[in-house]
């Protein structure tokens, strides 16, 4: 079993379409130093049948960079079995709409406040009803593992040795949810993917604001952990003039500072595997040359970037 990294970057890509920050205008003007990234998402299971985890706008792009998604069994096939969304921020919701040309009702694993979201200031399941339809499965936050296997009906594929459990993180919901600034359990997700045959576990948490006592429990019993990765300093988008919010107010630890995500990830065994996704274009890392990079590099911890497969 593998989780596939279809997609690295935060919301808006890498390069943002709109953005001429020195980053982005490195990787237009070809800079061998910064690696072009679609926006986050990935995929768990295989080799034919895989759970999408979060639908990015990009998904189409992703779909035709990685062959493992089109195993061509049908005139009209795909491998991806189902989603699961830990969010309802447009960034890992609007792919949805991509996946419309299904013949059935598409599988889909969310929190009671993201399909609330996704049903009323963006409704996006409302308009999918129009199309395929969605076979809504509940995401239980009391610690009860999923097996998307037996909802899926994929038993000979490696997802049937897959258990998911979902744990609530403190960060934020969209700004078109009636409960931005006063968050809810369930706005916001982590997930423990694991391996019931192998008892190896991957820890994904892209949009992750700060670390409670549950989630450290999670990343320090995991094998693999991938976390939120989006800015190098609290004030980053401040100080460029893009943004009078600083990370934590829109729901994002900062790598740096006492308490930053790399102090975080020092405290874990050193057999953890150790990376960033949900990368930001305004985030320093990205400069494969920088400081930022090379202090991440001694730290042990890894950029995800597309196409980066990891054994489960």
């Amino acid at each position: 079993m593998k989780l596939l990294v279809l997609g690295s970057s935060a919301g808006g890509g890498f390069p943002q379409w709109n953005c001429n920050c020195a980053n982005c205008s490195a990787v237009r003007n070809g800079s061998t130093r910064h690696r072009a990234r679609t926006q986050s998402s990935v995929a768990v299971g295989g080799p034919a049948d895989w759970l999408l985890v979060n639908a990015s706008p990009d998904i189409l792009a992703q779909i035709q960079h990685s062959p493992q998604l089109q195993p061509a069994r049908g005139l009209r096939d795909s491998g991806i079995a189902g989603v699961l969304l830990v969010d309802a921020q447009i960034d890992h919701s609007t792919g949805l709409f991509m996946l419309r040309e299904r013949g059935t009702p598409l599988p889909l694993w969310c929190t009671d406040p993201v399909a609330q979201d996704l049903s009323s200031g963006n409704p996006i399941l409302n308009v999918l009803g129009h199309y395929c339809g969605v076979a809504r499965h509940a995401l239980p936050l009391d610690g009860t593992l999923i097996r998307p296997a037996v909802d899926l009906q994929t038993p000979d594929s490696d997802q049937r040795h897959l258990a998911i459990r979902a744990l609530t993180l403190d960060s934020q919901p969209p700004p078109y949810s009636p409960r931005r600034g006063k968050p809810v359990a369930g706005d916001n997700i982590g997930l423990v993917f694991e391996n019931t045959l192998t008892g190896r576990r991957i820890f994904y948490a892209p949009g992750l604001g700060e670390i409670s006592p549950a989630v450290w429990e999670a990343m320090s019993t995991a094998d693999v952990v991938m976390v939120d990765g989006t800015f190098w300093t609290d004030d980053e988008m401040i100080r460029m003039g893009l943004s009078t919010k600083t990370a934590q107010a829109i729901g994002h630890l900062a790598q740096s500072g006492p308490e930053g995500m790399l102090t975080w990830l020092a405290r874990l065994p050193k057999s953890t595997r150790k990376l960033l996704i949900h990368i930001n274009n305004t985030n320093p890392v990205l400069d494969s040359a920088s400081a930022e990079r090379a202090a991440l590099d001694a730290a042990g911890v890894e950029l995800a970037f597309d196409g980066l497969e990891i054994d489960l």
